[in-house]
């Protein structure tokens, strides 16, 4: 465990950066543009050539905003599912939160498809495909909640979290075999995950969401931290576990249901960047781990997002690809790492 100097230093360092992947994330893309041109419009809003300022603002800074807030959303949502059920591979959808969130796009888009002459996913607008996300993660996190009240055992509410999920995935697998040709490549296109999808209108409700999210997980350190070692020790700390399970529930749903309302499901993030942060400050204490974890987040999504957009290219990668081969080795490590320690 570092000293307090140690680890401003190290925090100094990560948000360097992070400042600097997020220039580097506007300044790269299909257009070339001039790194100084760039740097001059973002500080003074000054430049004589106005397409630029086009593409940075409509389209380059929100796309990286998308990506930092993003990034800071499921790292930490991984985070406090790996604290609470005490599993290193928990993430921020083990609560079945994402497959809430396709089964509410894909009863729209494919179950939509089956009872009208919608052929083209535009027709239905952004907002409502965010909706139905929403509204689709949150019936989910409404059964999580209900169970979390009925049933006092953590592994219990975590393997009825995964059978949540795989009833929804059922679901989904039915309705694309009833869909058509077009809505199905448009679920499928969702399903990829985006981050130049989101519009500054929308960015106006992701970041509040998010950022609530964040303070309502900032206030739970000592509870996180408690539960770390168990919940019997929780109570003993005079610990309302009941209620800080609920909170930690729902700052989860909130934080991974936004992204992936928005920006599709977004894999690998939440599992791989804790382990990172663990790491990085040799530490398992919140205080320490969560703006850590944030952080890392941060950037790693940032620079996943680089590498996604191909510099100098027209196309751009699925981000849930560059995410994975990011994420996996991660968990295979974790995994090969703990068979270790089990077989000594």
């Amino acid at each position: 465990m570092f000293s307090k100097k140690q680890n401003f230093l190290i925090w100094s360092i990560l948000i360097l950066i992070l400042i600097i992947l997020f220039l580097f994330d506007i300044v790269l893309g299909s257009v070339r543009l001039p790194f100084i041109e760039v740097i001059k419009l973002i500080f003074t809003g000054n430049t004589e050539h106005p397409e630029y300022a086009t593409i940075i603002y409509r389209f380059r800074i929100p796309k990286a905003l998308t990506a930092l807030f993003a990034g800071f959303a499921l790292s930490v949502s991984g985070l406090q599912m790996q604290t609470v059920f005490r599993n290193p591979l928990a993430g921020p959808y083990v609560l079945g939160i994402s497959a809430g969130a396709s089964l509410g796009v894909a009863l729209l888009v494919m179950g939509l498809s089956t009872f009208t002459v919608v052929s083209q996913i535009g027709v239905l607008g952004n907002w409502t495909i965010v909706l139905a996300a929403w509204l689709g993660s949150g019936l989910i996190l409404f059964l999580i909640l209900i169970v979390s009240i009925r049933v006092r055992d953590i592994m219990t509410i975590l393997i009825l979290g995964i059978m949540f999920g795989s009833a929804t995935t059922a679901i989904v697998s039915i309705l694309q075999y009833f869909s058509n040709e077009s809505m199905l490549k448009a679920f499928i296109v969702w399903t990829m995950g985006s981050l130049g999808g989101v519009s500054l209108t929308q960015l106006k409700v992701l970041i509040p969401s998010i950022i609530i999210g964040l303070v309502i997980t900032f206030l739970l350190i000592k509870a996180l931290n408690a539960m770390l070692v168990g919940e019997n020790y929780a109570k003993s700390m005079g610990l309302n576990v009941r209620l800080s399970r609920f909170l930690i529930f729902f700052s989860t749903s909130l934080l991974a249901g936004s992204i992936t309302a928005f920006c599709g499901p977004i894999g690998f993030i939440g599992i791989a960047v804790p382990h990172i942060a663990r790491i990085v400050f040799k530490t398992a204490n919140h205080k320490v781990l969560l703006p850590g974890t944030m952080l890392l987040g941060g950037i790693v999504l940032l620079l996943s997002d680089i590498i996604s957009q191909l510099p100098g290219h027209e196309r751009t990668l699925p981000i849930n690809s560059i995410t994975a081969l990011v994420g996996i080795p991660v968990v295979i490590w974790i995994i090969i790492r703990n068979q270790k320690i089990t077989s000594v």
